[in-house]
C-alpha cells in the first residue's frame, strides 16, 4: 500500500503530541495534563488506524472486484484489525 501526503502528515502531528508529551514528563508537569495529553495522542493514532484500514480496503477491495474476486475475506480481515488495535 502507497500512503499518501495526508496519512504522513497525520503520523507527524501525533509524533509532534507525543515528543510534546515526553517534554511535559521531562519537566514534571501535573499529571492530569500529561495523562490528558496522552489520552489526545491515542485517539490520534485510533484515528490514523482507522484511515489507514479505510484506505487499505477500498484500494483492495477495488482490485479484487476488478479481478472478479470475492471481497468477504478483505472486510473480515479489515475488521479483525481494527478489532486487534483495540
Amino acid at each position: 500500500m502507497e500512503y499518501d501526503k495526508q496519512v504522513q502528515n497525520r503520523l507527524k502531528r501525533i509524533e509532534g503530541q507525543l515528543k510534546g508529551v515526553i517534554r511535559m514528563v521531562d519537566e514534571n508537569d501535573d499529571c492530569r495534563d500529561v495523562v490528558t495529553q496522552l489520552s489526545a495522542v491515542r485517539s490520534a493514532v485510533d484515528r490514523a488506524i482507522g484511515v489507514i484500514v479505510s484506505e487499505n480496503l477500498e484500494q483492495c477491495v477495488r482490485d479484487s472486484l476488478e479481478n472478479g474476486e470475492s471481497t468477504d475475506q478483505l472486510v473480515k480481515d479489515a475488521v479483525s484489525l481494527l478489532v486487534k488495535s483495540r
